[in-house]
């Protein structure tokens, strides 16, 4: 090694970069972290990896020194006396890269599931395959990407030299970024000095630094791919997370308060149509934007309006009786309400039929409950109450009584409730055809419990409004979102927006869908000038 350095010259230093891959699989073994335990891994490099790469290596030496005139001796392949077993290191070779490649293909899948939770990656289809271990997840999108990519690259480079090269890159790169955010954990989570933090930082990373410059030099021999898809990839979580950012400003800024529909609105000739509508909103609090866009331009909204937000949790399974959050939006006499709806990583939540009878059953409890709750009875907006148990009684609110029938409703906002009946009646001819018509499925209907003197005639009244307004109609708003870039913006930006639109329009759909049918689904465009 000491000769190796004193004679020294670029020739020489771009064969530094050869050595990454002696170490290229050991970061393998720290990428299924997410996927077992950090017990298993121990026991199982303790145990079985350490032992059999010291025979291995071992056994190597051995040969190397009592052949020191054998040629491609340190091919471990070589390295057998008997040439008959020659052969199955051939096997052991695909074993060993199936093997490496799954537990990279496995790390992969951890880092899209956390970057699509951190907004950084456009919607995948995540599927968690384990109720015990949350970082067990399958990707099928980015698994065909991953294919696609491998297939690619293999015919591209067609040099296995060229693709060591880009592997060794990539390996080197992994390190590097390890160890500046190694730096960052001693410092804040550790609570260490910041001189321990830049001594770990300086001593491993002009390590790292120095054989990335020998991996660079190989630009033009393999490793210009490993660039040119950090650039791809780099540019799709930039545009992703930019645009994603500006739309939740946006809403948050343009958001109106619940002032703004009940004091402003009867100036507007705001009217009350007969009927539920359900309002899909990113936003916890307020008014969305593009529901008040929709009262500005037509003035009308429903008898009953029930705003709906979702939120994950990192759990497998959220209870049903702790799945609901009811709360009130404004005055009681608006009958406006707001539900949070929380589901845990392998709950079904788009393949819920009964959603919107939960969500009205959730509402009946919480108006029966708020009469003897004094707090949530005078609390401000944002105060939520968690439903979906029976009540002290042993009863519910709302009696569903289930019936064949239609579950498409009219998204008409104006109109007699004999109107709705009729188009309602009309699009269920269709039978089992598709969505566009109408979709004959079971149906609920509410009914009021037998007269009990601990309902008072308030909540009686309230109740009835819910049933009635359930009975002429329901409606579902959803806000369909277009980004635009300001005039004069640089082209840094308007690329950005650019790929954020293409990627949102190819992307999988929020889970909000909830088996909506079309008849009933109304969507609100806006435009976000940014």
């Amino acid at each position: 090694m000491l000769r190796f350095v004193q004679k020294i010259d670029l020739k020489h230093w771009k064969l530094l970069s050869s050595i990454i891959l002696c170490i290229a699989g050991t970061e393998a073994m720290f990428a299924d972290l997410g996927h077992f335990s950090k017990k298993s891994i121990k026991i199982t490099f303790i145990c079985f990896i350490y032992p059999v790469l010291l025979l291995t290596y071992a056994g190597q030496f051995a040969y190397v020194s009592k052949h020191l005139g054998a040629v491609d001796a340190f091919h471990l392949s070589e390295s057998i006396s008997n040439r008959a077993l020659q052969h199955v290191f051939a096997v052991l070779s695909l074993f060993a890269s199936a093997v490496g490649s799954q537990a990279t293909i496995t790390a992969g899948f951890s880092i899209i599931n956390q970057c699509q939770a951190l907004d950084c990656f456009p919607r995948v289809k995540i599927v968690h395959t384990s109720e015990q271990i949350l970082g067990q997840v399958y990707v099928p999108d980015v698994n065909w990407l991953f294919m696609t990519l491998s297939i690619a690259i293999t015919i591209g480079l067609h040099d296995i030299s060229q693709l060591g090269k880009a592997t060794g890159l990539a390996v080197i790169s992994g390190m590097i970024v390890t160890t500046c955010l190694m730096s960052l954990v001693i410092a804040l989570c550790w609570e260490k000095s910041l001189f321990a933090s830049a001594c770990f930082l300086v001593f491993f990373g002009s390590i790292e630094a120095m054989y990335l410059s020998t991996s660079l030099m190989n630009f033009f021999r393999g490793a210009w791919c490993l660039i040119i898809l950090f650039l791809f990839f780099t540019t799709i979580m930039s545009a992703w997370h930019y645009g994603t950012l500006k739309k939740y400003q946006f809403d948050v800024e343009n958001k109106v308060s619940i002032d703004w529909l009940t004091n402003y609105s009867p100036s507007l000739g705001v009217s009350r149509v007969p009927g539920i509508g359900f309002i899909y909103s990113d936003i916890e609090m307020g008014i969305p934007a593009f529901f008040s866009h929709f009262i500005t331009n037509l003035p009308a909204f429903h008898q009953v309006l029930i705003f709906v937000s979702f939120k994950s949790s990192p759990v497998p399974y959220i209870p049903h009786n702790r799945r609901y959050l009811i709360g009130r939006v404004g005055p009681r006499e608006y009958r406006i309400y707001r539900c949070i709806v929380r589901y845990g990583y392998r709950d079904s939540v788009r393949d819920t039929d009964d959603f919107e009878d939960q969500i009205i059953s959730s509402i009946g409890e919480f108006i029966a409950r708020e009469e003897y709750d004094y707090e949530s009875l005078n609390s401000a907006e944002g105060k939520m109450v968690i439903l979906g148990s029976l009540m002290e009684d042993g009863g519910t609110a709302l009696i569903p009584v289930e019936e064949m029938g239609s579950s498409v409703c009219s998204p008409i906002v104006g109109g007699g409730s004999e109107s709705r009946r009729n188009l309602l009646e009309g699009s269920s001819g269709s039978g089992n055809s598709d969505n566009r018509g109408g979709v004959s499925r079971k149906r609920v209907r509410f009914m009021l419990p037998p007269k009990s003197p601990q309902m008072r005639d308030s909540v009686r009244e309230e109740l009835q409004e819910i049933i009635d307004a359930r009975e002429s109609g329901t409606a579902y708003f959803l806000g369909q979102s277009h980004l635009l870039a300001r005039k004069g913006s640089n082209l840094l930006k308007r690329l950005l927006i650019m790929v954020y639109v293409f990627l949102d329009r190819n992307s999988r759909e929020p889970p909000v869908a909830l088996n909506i049918p079309n008849a009933a689904l109304l969507e609100v465009g806006t435009v976000y000038t940014i």
